[in-house]
């Protein structure tokens, strides 16, 4: 890892209290503003079922990019290269309407006052309690980034074809425990994801010229007839057996061999993380709990990077007001 991205990694460690994040953070300031954000996800859950769950996981693709500062929503300029067309990113993250949406309704009530980053963290939550998940209080207090690098995105995000052990070691230096990536990564319950990412698993899993051994057969003929050769590999697949229901199937499904992306079976294969992928698979209250843990400890990753309250969720305000620098 580069020197400068590894400092980048610990600053925002042991930076993550410093916007001094609570509950109730808009009690005052915009008192309906969980209820506004809720209202829309609602929405947009009867309009397009897949898009809450693209919503869910920007959390993870924003925390985990110089903290959770909404830098994943800035568009490019001339001058800035921006993350939605990151590696990880482009052709994969979809529903930006939906924030845009939800920030619109908010600006209505309180111009200026909620950030795109508390936003996406609100947004997270209700996604995952609106489909049959847990629902937690929420810790908010964020400011928008100023800017966003591409670069970043793409030294950082993992690929579908990370395996557990890397990461494992990605996750540990942000102080999530490997409870926490097996709990994390069970936001699979619900949506979609693409033919390109398992593409090598059905056909050429470790350069083998062979199918990944760890998928069960049955499956991997489902998976064959979703995703031939020939196929447009922008076609997508359920990540779970239930991928409208937040729940434990996804857990389940590793068990039987019937993960979709590389990066969710090898959970259970690697001896490490197997036991959490058992544990809830098994008993779906303690997946629950484990998932608002982790979700809470990914949504304290901060940096000290100058802030403000962004107007429109995809651009910086022409003049910077309400900034300040953490410090």
């Amino acid at each position: 890892m580069h020197p400068l991205l590894a400092f980048l990694l610990l600053h925002i460690i042991t930076t993550a209290s410093a916007a001094q994040l609570r509950p109730g953070f808009y009690r005052e300031t915009c008192p309906e503003a969980e209820f506004v954000v809720r209202e829309v996800l609602k929405k947009a859950l009867i309009r397009e079922p897949r898009s809450v769950a693209s919503v869910m996981r920007f959390q993870f693709h924003d925390c985990l990019v110089n903290g959770c500062d909404a830098s994943m929503l800035l568009d490019d300029t001339p001058t800035m290269l921006g993350e939605k067309e990151a590696l990880s990113n482009i052709n994969s993250l979809r529903s930006f309407e939906v924030i845009d949406e939800v920030k619109e309704a908010v600006e209505r009530i309180c111009p200026g006052v909620v950030s795109c980053a508390d936003i996406i963290i609100m947004a997270a939550r209700d996604a995952v309690a609106l489909t049959g998940g847990p629902y937690w209080e929420v810790r908010l207090g964020r400011l928008d980034s100023l800017t966003a690098r591409q670069e970043d995105s793409n030294q950082i995000m993992p690929s579908p074809r990370s395996n557990a052990s890397s990461l494992i070691d990605l996750f540990s230096k942000y102080n999530l425990s490997v409870k926490d990536l097996v709990a994390l990564s069970g936001t699979h319950s619900i949506g979609q994801a693409r033919c390109f990412s398992i593409m090598f698993r059905l056909y050429n899993q470790s350069g083998t010229g062979r199918p990944d051994p760890a998928i069960e057969p049955k499956f991997r003929a489902n998976l064959n007839k979703l995703c031939p050769p020939s196929v447009d590999q922008n076609v997508t697949g359920d990540l779970d057996a239930t991928p409208r229901l937040f729940d434990n199937q996804y857990f389940k499904d590793l068990v039987a061999g019937r993960g979709f992306l590389n990066s969710d079976q090898t959970l259970f294969t690697f001896t490490e993380t197997r036991k959490f992928v058992e544990l809830f698979s098994k008993n779906q209250a303690e997946f629950f709990m484990a998932l608002v843990e982790g979700m809470l400890k990914l949504g304290d990753l901060q940096s000290n990077q100058p802030g403000e309250i962004r107007r429109n969720c995809r651009m910086v305000n022409g003049r910077h007001v309400n900034t300040f620098w953490e410090s």
